[in-house]
């Protein structure tokens, strides 16, 4: 099995950081195929930087999607998701749709805790759109500086298990999720200094990928996830034109 994990920003240290928790957590057999935008921004923090690196999201899948058997969109926020599960055919998982989902198994209410101000609205709209505000105990989130993206969960670690250990506790959280790419693999590390599960989101999406596989569920052909039907494109990158004009099939 071949997962495409794709970062739709520039960080190619935020990407190895997401290869090698996704690795550690992949079944034997499954690997993980890497992949970080050219172009873009450091970091999606901002619904216009989500807007952009869903579209960039959208490229990279027409690039890759016949080599692959799934694809993470690997930036929570999960820019470009749903029309990703509506252009392709491959089981398109997000990192904060599958971190969320197994939370919900884990427990009543989730907290999401992340490392920058900027992301909390566009985290919030997250919730929303994917049916979870009654499920979200409260997001929180970290207001200082810091020195690189790609350390920031190493940087910030003890201010960030403390925003969680105030969720635990003032919002009522059941479970909680540390959200942004860069964050990935900080819950393995502080798992024992919190008392409640701790979901690592790129753990979840490559088990949730993994079992997606596993059910071999057809492509829709009805329905909002059926395929568009084809349409002339001008000025698109061309192997996402090629799909959208349905020259690829």
């Amino acid at each position: 099995m071949k997962l495409l994990l794709l970062n739709p920003n520039t960080s190619a240290g935020v990407t190895q950081l997401m290869t090698d928790v996704a690795q550690r957590a992949a079944a034997p057999g499954t690997e993980i195929v890497p992949c970080t935008a050219t172009r873009g921004v450091p970091y999606i923090a901002t619904r216009t930087e989500a807007q952009i690196g869903g579209a960039i999201a959208l490229e990279m899948l027409a690039e890759q999607h016949e080599k692959v058997d799934a694809a993470i969109i690997a930036a929570f926020g999960d820019p470009g998701l749903f029309a990703a599960r509506e252009t392709f055919d491959i089981p398109v998982i997000g990192l904060a749709e599958a971190a969320m989902l197994t939370a919900c198994m884990a427990g009543r209410r989730f907290a999401i805790v992340t490392f920058a101000q900027a992301l909390g609205p566009w985290y919030e709209e997250c919730v929303r759109d994917h049916g979870l505000r009654e499920r979200c105990a409260g997001i929180r989130m970290l207001d200082t500086p810091f020195q690189a993206i790609s350390e920031v969960g190493t940087e910030k670690e003890d201010l960030l298990v403390e925003l969680a250990q105030r969720a635990i506790v003032e919002d009522e959280a059941d479970v909680l999720i540390f959200a942004g790419a860069p964050l990935s693999g900080l819950a393995e590390r502080v798992a024992d200094r919190i008392p409640v599960p701790v979901v690592d989101q790129v753990v979840a999406a490559v088990k949730q990928a993994e079992a997606l596989v596993a059910l071999r569920l057809r492509k829709a052909t009805a329905g909002t996830y059926r395929r568009p039907a084809a349409k002339p494109t001008i000025g698109l990158a061309g192997a996402l034109a090629a799909r959208l004009e349905h020259r690829d099939s």
